[in-house]
């Protein structure tokens, strides 16, 4: 049986261009008859057939940008559509924006559909079950036929694309340093599952911060939500070792129940016990305490992720007919801690 091919396979083997072995397979007049007879043959002998995410191609512009996020309910992930739409709009583009609902399959789903001729290109953030499966065919493809792909806050080394982070580990050291040096010396940390990125380097940031400051590391201080619906009692439980005196948790969400948890034991907050949360949000300026937050820039690293997808579509029209150098850049958005009540 022979190997199924792509079309930067073909590119690749016949020494030619993306774009030119696009423009030969629709037998276009723009291609040297040679060069078109010999696209055509090998793609023939590999039984090359474009899948649903080759339809979109290089000669349909659509100027509609494809965002799929996990969920929207997280602060942080309305901001960077909202960073990401600003510069989208200010260069004459549109957005169209999926949830995956952290489904893979849903996932899929929406790529196949937005790459089926409607967007111009992706910016997305990957989905729980995407990272749990470490599948990413579906991206694999699209870049494959020559669509840019923009990856932000969960991504994965194993694609090559061009992506937009912060220094998840730096940041949380930063938050657990803040906590010991305001004398806080049994610092709890909830976290999501090991398998969203993001949630593993912030892990390894709390984890360097106790160590490098003498702090014992204990694995039962250590929980790892994965269905948001129980964090209230598994938290609760936590709590019930009264020698706590610190929470940093990796989201709003976890931060606020933290504290909730807190009032109904009888704590008081900061200074029975302090907390600190990742995204600068609504929840953290207005809750009762308000919250310390590690702000995530959400807006820059919309802004900033509409920028690299932009000017890659606009380079690959003007150089279409030139060989493609994959330069792909990671750009990392810096953080800051936002103190309030809930330290102080």
């Amino acid at each position: 049986m022979k190997r199924k091919v792509t079309l930067k396979q073909i590119a690749k083997e016949l020494d030619v261009s993306i774009s030119t072995v696009s423009k030969s397979l629709r037998n276009s007049l723009e291609i040297g008859e040679e060069t078109r007879l010999k696209v055509q043959a090998f793609a023939k002998f590999y039984n090359y057939k474009p899948n649903n995410i080759a339809l979109s191609l290089k000669n349909r512009k659509t100027k509609t940008i494809g965002i799929i996020i996990p969920e929207i309910v997280h602060y942080f992930f309305s901001t960077v559509i909202n960073g990401i739409e600003q510069v989208a709009n200010e260069n004459g583009y549109s957005v169209i924006i999926c949830l995956s609902d952290d489904s893979f399959d849903k996932e899929v789903r929406n790529m196949e559909m937005l790459a089926n001729g409607s967007i111009d290109g992706f910016i997305m953030s990957l989905s729980k079950e995407t990272q749990l499966k470490g599948d990413f065919h579906h991206i694999t493809e699209v870049i494959n036929q020559g669509m840019p792909v923009v990856m932000f806050d969960r991504v994965t080394s194993e694609i090559l694309c061009d992506k937009v982070i912060i220094d998840d580990k730096s940041a949380a050291y930063e938050a657990v340093q803040t906590l010991i040096d305001k004398g806080r010396k049994k610092i709890a940390l909830v976290t999501t599952v090991d398998y969203v990125s993001v949630g593993k380097l912030r892990t390894d940031g709390y984890t360097k911060a106790l160590l490098d400051n003498g702090l014992p590391f204990n694995e039962n201080l250590i929980i790892k939500i994965e269905d948001v619906d129980t964090c209230e009692v598994i938290i609760g439980k936590l709590l019930e070792d009264k020698a706590i005196d610190a929470v940093f948790a990796v989201n709003e969400l976890f931060a606020v129940t933290s504290i909730k948890a807190a009032n109904k034991m009888g704590l008081n907050v900061p200074e029975d016990l302090a907390v600190i949360a990742f995204t600068d949000g609504i929840i953290s300026k207005y809750s009762t305490p308000t919250i310390t937050t590690v702000s995530q820039s959400g807006k820059k690293m919309g802004n900033k992720a509409a920028k690299m997808l932009i000017d890659r579509l606009e380079t690959e029209e003007e150089s279409e007919e030139e060989e493609e150098v994959e330069n792909y850049k990671t750009e990392v958005i810096e953080t800051h801690l936002v103190e309030r009540e809930s330290t102080n």
